[in-house]
């Protein structure tokens, strides 16, 4: 009597175990790379001591700060090597007098590297100081006030390539 062998259908090997291991973790690996890659190379946010009191305080920075451009004040921030300028103008375009111009430079993720710069009067509404700026991404908050009193603020994010903007 022969044998009659019948033909088998497809059968699940450890190899075939193995490749669906490989694709399943490959993909998971894959997008926890791209999602670090993306966290640390974009938008990070800002470090903030309490984020339940600047929450609360958000508000009433916003309300500020609608109503400082509504002053039509416009400032202009310059980093070059060395040297930090910024040019502050009043609604009509004619220089802002002020007395007191600060800059407080902030990583926006680490603020181990924050420094704060007086900047010194230099002409009719420009203001500078000679520091250097190291390279990278910055949130550069500057408050100008007269006779004590904040008549401008601004916050800028830029980026400092090789020491200069």
């Amino acid at each position: 009597m022969a044998m009659e062998r019948k033909e088998q259908g497809f059968v699940f090997t450890g190899w075939h175990m193995a490749g669906v291991m490989v694709l399943f973790f490959g993909t998971i690996i894959t997008v926890n790379l791209i999602m670090a890659w993306n966290a640390s190379n974009s938008w990070s946010g800002l470090v903030v001591p309490n984020t339940y009191v600047a929450s609360q305080q958000f508000n009433g920075k916003v309300a500020e700060a609608r109503a400082l451009a509504a002053s039509g004040i416009e400032g202009d921030l310059t980093v070059t090597e060395g040297r930090i300028a910024y040019r502050v103008t009043d609604a009509r375009g004619a220089p802002l007098v002020a007395d007191d111009v600060s800059a407080v430079f902030k990583r926006p993720v680490d603020e181990r590297k924050d420094f704060t710069v007086a900047l010194e009067p230099a002409g009719e509404g420009l203001f500078v100081a000679e520091q250097a700026v190291p390279a990278g991404q910055w949130v550069v908050d500057i408050s100008t006030k007269r006779d004590g009193e904040k008549v401008f603020h601004q916050t800028v994010r830029t980026v400092v390539a090789g020491g200069s903007k």
